[in-house]
């Protein structure tokens, strides 16, 4: 029997299911990180608070990193819609998935916790 993290993985179709699990193992890379199931979806907290999530965006079906406190982050390529303090970063499961964008953003998530 699966635990409710790897059974959400698992039951994700492809090429979303890869893209999913390739942004969760560059996740729990970082030291300090570490994966949680909260509020029903991966979670992933940095020094024990709360940090981002991945999730599937219900209109676009593209797979996203979810920011918490995304809102104090200003990058081009992050999305607030009508989320009050997270952002997101829509990544494209057709494409490769832009690996140094993302550690760029994650540093400046990183920052605001320091």
């Amino acid at each position: 029997m699966l635990n409710p993290l790897d059974n959400y993985f698992e039951q994700k179709d492809e090429p979303i299911k890869s893209c999913l699990q390739y942004l969760r193992l560059l996740l729990i890379s970082y030291p300090d990180i570490t994966e949680h199931w909260k509020y029903g979806m991966p979670f992933y907290y940095y020094k024990e608070k709360m940090f981002c999530y991945l999730w599937i965006h219900k209109k676009l079906h593209q797979p996203y990193i979810g920011l918490v406190d995304g809102n104090k982050i200003d990058h081009q390529d992050l999305l607030q819609e009508k989320r009050a303090r997270m952002k997101i970063l829509l990544i494209n499961h057709l494409e490769d998935v832009p690996e140094e964008k993302i550690k760029s953003i994650l540093k400046s998530a990183f920052a605001l916790r320091k």
